[in-house]
């Protein structure tokens, strides 16, 4: 379980900072050329990191920084895995890890085996698509439409699409996988958990995973 006491963590993806204070269980993201918080100055910030450009920032600016990548193992036969999937998955033995950020990954975990998962946009990245095929196209995404029904304009039909390949996608790799939880995180997770049935969102499971492997790993450490 997340302790009580004071940890700052950080992922650092390819457009943003996001940090967390795990006592006050709050989360702020910042963008890459945005300047960092200088009431971390003085903490430890535990990260995990996609951006090798971004991460020589937050050592520069923070005095102690740690990389808790080596402080963990991931049985996958899947190259190139970000650690950030990586982390999403580790503490789940029996589960579905769907991620809904600026990108939708999905992750198979069985028997605590990893056994690979797929990458589609996400929401923003579909609406950003139809935008680039036709200033025609160029509405924002209406999260409220209906998708038991065919729309009857532009915006709604746009929108229909992108829910549709999206919820279709997760409703087929969980026919596959039938016997499996669905634990849905990330932004826009709340948005694509109201249509999958039976599915748990955990708005911060990326950070009280990262919290769990530094507990576990200064555990062992200490003993």
């Amino acid at each position: 379980m997340v302790g009580v006491f004071l940890v700052i963590l950080c992922d650092i993806g390819n457009s943003t900072f996001n940090f967390f204070d795990t006592k006050k269980r709050r989360s702020k993201k910042i963008f890459l050329d945005q300047k960092l918080l200088k009431k971390y100055k003085d903490e430890t910030i535990y990260f995990i990191s996609v951006n090798k450009s971004a991460t020589k920032k937050l050592k520069k600016y923070y005095n102690n920084c740690i990389d808790i990548n080596s402080m963990f193992e991931f049985n996958t036969k899947y190259k190139g895995m970000g650690i950030d999937r990586q982390v999403a998955c580790v503490l789940y033995d029996h589960s579905i890890i769907i991620d809904c950020g600026s990108a939708i990954t999905v992750d198979v975990m069985k028997n605590g085996k990893h056994k690979g998962g797929y990458i589609m946009p996400g929401l923003k990245a579909y609406e950003d698509s139809f935008k680039a095929i036709s200033p025609k196209l160029d509405y924002g995404f209406n999260k409220d439409v209906d998708i038991s029904i065919l729309p009857q304009n532009t915006q709604d039909a746009i929108s229909y699409s992108i829910k549709q390949n999206i919820v279709l996608s997760i409703k087929d790799i969980r026919k596959k996988y039938k016997d499996l939880n669905c634990i849905i995180t990330g932004g826009d997770g709340e948005t694509v958990q109201k249509y999958i049935k039976n599915s748990v969102y955990k708005k911060h499971l990326l950070f009280d995973s990262m919290k769990e492997i530094i507990d576990a790993y200064n555990s062992t450490a200490k003993g």
